[in-house]
């Protein structure tokens, strides 16, 4: 099969490499579409020791069963793998399973690839009028969608009277906006600071994309970014009583005005991909139609693989998401 391999730092292959071996009890997709991740590109600048050369990234993707139960299913793909029986998993909180893995990460390669073996109970099915494209943007959207679940629950106001500040307009952030809009939210700003993004957001989106964040007093701010500076904004830009979402993986440290946070009972919840309901509910967001018409994506074909990180790493790209197409 045709792969992008992670060679190291600035470094992707297009080549051929072995088809994966499915486990016993595993079917075996052909990825249709898969998307481009901020956690990708943190590998593919070395920022990220968790994923060493060389290596198929990619975890946001959609295909077809092709072998396996349920041949020719048309899926979207959970690529958090856990393990069922542990007190995390037992009590809804699969994401934060001990023994969890993620494709694109060792041992399980990424969806950088024609295919791809996975446990079938990571798969979500797609109705047929819902284009793939759309289906991979399930794993990006969950994320958002995990966020704004915790932090409506945590909030002291109703989601109907509750001001949102959004830092970020790739599919995090967007994402959370989303997520935040279809479970009641509608006072929602999004923050981007690169212009063309803004004009894309504006052309697709029914909320707000700004420079930057005018007043003050948000109930509630997602950092999408999760860098210093995003962090410095949101830490001074949530009301008292407020809570900050913190779901970027930018930086590790810096920027939180603790001092305000502790005087100010502000809420600072660390949130970190979905649980296996949050995909599930956010895909049906998806095929339901309430997460927007999703139509703010760039399709590239895999082989093109390359060249989108290279544009994305130098800020040549206007959408907030590019998809591969490993098929074409």
């Amino acid at each position: 099969m045709k792969a992008l391999v992670y060679t190291g730092p600035e470094r992707l292959e297009y080549r051929d490499m072995a088809a994966p071996q499915p486990a016993a009890g595993e079917v075996l997709l052909r990825v249709e579409r898969v998307g481009i991740c901020g956690s990708d590109m943190h590998a593919y600048l070395g920022h990220d020791e968790r994923r060493p050369a060389p290596l198929i990234l990619g975890h946001e993707a959609a295909g077809v069963i092709v072998a396996g139960a349920d041949e020719g299913r048309r899926v979207t793909v959970n690529p958090l793998v856990t393990c069922g029986t542990c007190p995390a998993c037992l009590r809804g909180r699969d994401n934060l399973c001990p023994d969890r893995q993620i494709i694109s990460m060792p041992p399980r390669e990424g969806a950088f690839a024609q295919l791809l073996a996975m446990p079938p109970r990571n798969l979500v099915t797609v109705p047929d009028g819902v284009p793939l494209a759309k289906a991979a943007l399930a794993e990006p959207l969950a994320c958002g969608w995990h966020a704004v679940r915790l932090g409506l629950a945590a909030l002291d106001v109703a989601p109907a009277e509750a001001r949102a500040l959004v830092l970020g307009g790739g599919a995090i952030g967007i994402g959370a906006a989303l997520s935040l809009a279809a479970q009641d939210v509608s006072n929602i700003t999004l923050v981007e600071p690169n212009a063309a993004r803004r004009t894309v957001i504006a052309a697709h989106c029914e909320f707000a994309a700004v420079a930057e964040a005018e007043g003050a007093g948000f109930d509630l701010v997602v950092d999408g970014v999760g860098y210093g500076a995003t962090r410095s904004t949101a830490s001074a830009l949530v009301r008292p009583g407020g809570v900050i979402l913190h779901v970027g993986l930018g930086e590790s440290a810096g920027g939180l005005d603790i001092r305000r946070m502790t005087l100010q009972e502000i809420t600072f919840i660390g949130t970190y991909t979905y649980t296996a309901q949050d995909f599930r509910d956010t895909a049906q967001a998806i095929f339901d139609g309430r997460m927007g018409a999703l139509d703010w994506i760039e399709t590239r074909s895999l082989a093109e693989g390359a060249a989108a990180f290279a544009d994305l790493r130098a800020g040549r790209s206007a959408s907030p998401k590019i998809i591969l197409a490993p098929q074409e």
